[in-house]
Parts: C-alpha cells; structure tokens; sequence
C-alpha cells in the first residue's frame, strides 16, 4: 500500500512517500481503508520528537513506528480476532495507527460508526481534536449554562470545536483569535476578540494555543474560575511548553482558583457523544502525497480548524 514514513525525527523534510505492507490488524482490533485522515498537533510533535520527553514513548534514537497519523474516517475491510460490534464494509471513524496511508488499523473500542450527515473529511478531522475539547469543557472545566467562558485560539483545531461544545452547554462564549478569523469565530457562535484584548473575567479559559504566562491568565479568571490548558507551544526542546502545566497543576491548591492542564483519553462512548454538540471545521483537503507540505502550513499557523489527507 501506499504510506507516508519517516525513519528518522525531524520536520517535514523527513517524512517521504512509501510502499509498504498492508497492516494486520490483532486481537480486538480493526483493518480499515482509510477515505481521510487529519491533521493535528499531536502528529507534528510525534514527528519531530519534540519536545524530547515524548521520544520515551516512541523511540529514543528513531521513531519506532514509520507512519504518523492517528485520526481518520473510513471502511472497516478486515477484523481481528474477538472484535464484535462492527462488520467488513461499515463505515467508521476514530482513532487508531498510522493513518497517513491508504490502511491502518484501528482498536476496535476507539472507532465509532460514521454518522450520515457527517461526510468522511469531516468525520476525519473530529477524533484527536474533538475528545481533546468535549474533555476539556465537560470534565476538566465542568462549563454549566449561563458561564463565561473564554477560548484562546478559538478558530484552531481544537478551540473551533471547544467553542461549539461549549456553546452546546449554555455557555456564553467568548473566543480569541487573528482578524482575519473574526468571522470563523462569529460563525461558531462566540464574539471574537484580538489575542491581546481578551477582555474579562471570564468563569473558565480553555486555553488552546500560545504560552501565555499563569499570572495573565489568572488576572482574566473570575476568584473561583477555572483554567484548563489544553496546548501550549514553545519550540523548548525537552519540555516544550509542558512546563506550564506542571507549574500550574503545583500552583492550584494554594489559590481559590482551579488551574489543571489535560491529557484526553481515547474512548467511543465520547466519539458518540462529539457528533452531538459539534461539527469540525476543514479548511483544505489535500492528496496524501502532499502531508510535508500541509505540515508546513498548519506550523505557520494560517490554517482555519483543521487540514485533512486524502489517500
């Protein structure tokens, strides 16, 4: 099959177009043909191994797997052994390995069927980002209707589709974003605002993009508000901007306010629960071929949510 690999960490530049075998899928797993895969941060850092903490996970010296991507929208073509709940021929979407490739398998508990409203480029572009925002708004920042609640890096990947579940909850949302995404923002219904004039006190941030320090974002929190910080980027080559999280998580039980970072978790009974609130927002889709240069492009940061592969 064809496959975009890589067998060393770096940028875009180390990611090449490959023939590969077809993968086998194992007990409680899933083969399916992938129609489209997404785009999202996480990809990038898998990629380059940065920051360097998360080469523990994935090889220290080289990428122990070549084929990055982990959300995608497709067929079920094969099942292995104990999988129930899903027949060759459904179609699905979730999480799985190596989705930047014309297969890829899937654990059968993080796939979900693909709603008939939701086309396959859109279904691919909502499992990493979405659980990562339904996450955040749901159980870290417990938003109730009637909050205020404001989104930083409201018309990325993540912060589009926090801003509609958000939305869903009864909150009123505010979302931070350039200019020239105001109008993205409006769409989603929260008033846009510049990065720098966010305005306040809000009742929870959800914090999706920059590295802006705990002391600012506290001064734009209610006393008892509430800050999840979702992304957080600073090129640091070993920690990357996790150090935040860290500092904000020590910082939490001396002050009245509650200042947690999030690492979401992988399930379907909140893929089901995503269709309900949101729609992901896809700026481009691509042919596969093109993923250095999609790359490229989201790290510059004019991508409007999401970008999707197409094999």
């Amino acid at each position: 099959m064809r496959a975009i690999e890589q067998d060393r960490y770096g940028g875009p530049e180390v990611l090449r177009s490959a023939e590969i075998a077809v993968p086998e899928p194992g007990a409680g797993r899933v083969r399916v043909r992938v129609e489209a895969a997404g785009l999202d941060r996480g990809a990038w850092h898998l990629m380059a191994g940065m920051p360097q903490v998360v080469r523990l996970a994935t090889g220290v010296r080289r990428p122990r797997t070549p084929v990055r991507g982990r959300e995608f929208a497709g067929t079920v073509e094969a099942l292995g052994e104990r999988v129930t709940g899903v027949a060759v021929g459904d179609p699905v979407f979730g999480i799985g390995e190596g989705c930047f490739a014309e297969f890829a398998v899937a654990r059968a508990d993080r796939i979900v069927p693909r709603p008939p409203e939701l086309d396959a480029t859109g279904a691919a572009a909502l499992p990493v980002s979405g659980l990562t925002a339904l996450q955040a708004v749901r159980d870290k920042a417990r938003v109730a209707a009637g909050e205020r609640v404001l989104v930083l890096g409201a018309s990325g990947g993540v912060g589009s589709l926090a801003v509609q579940v958000a939305g869903a909850f009864g909150a009123i949302v505010t979302g931070s974003a350039s200019p020239a995404k105001h109008d993205l923002v409006r769409a989603l219904g929260a008033d846009p605002v510049p990065h720098d004039e966010p305005g306040g006190p809000y009742d929870v941030i959800i914090d999706c993009g920059g590295h802006r320090p705990l002391r600012l974002l506290r001064s734009l929190l209610t006393p008892r508000g509430r800050l999840v910080i979702v992304g957080s980027e600073t090129g640091g080559r070993w920690l990357g901007g996790t150090d935040r999280s860290l500092r904000a998580a020590l910082l939490s039980p001396l002050v009245r306010q509650r200042l947690v970072g999030l690492v979401s978790t992988e399930n379907a009974a909140d893929l089901r629960e995503l269709t309900r609130y949101a729609r992901p927002v896809v700026d481009s889709v691509l042919p596969l071929a093109e993923l250095p240069a999609a790359v490229r492009r989201m790290l510059a940061g004019d991508v409007r949510g999401k970008l999707v592969l197409t094999p």
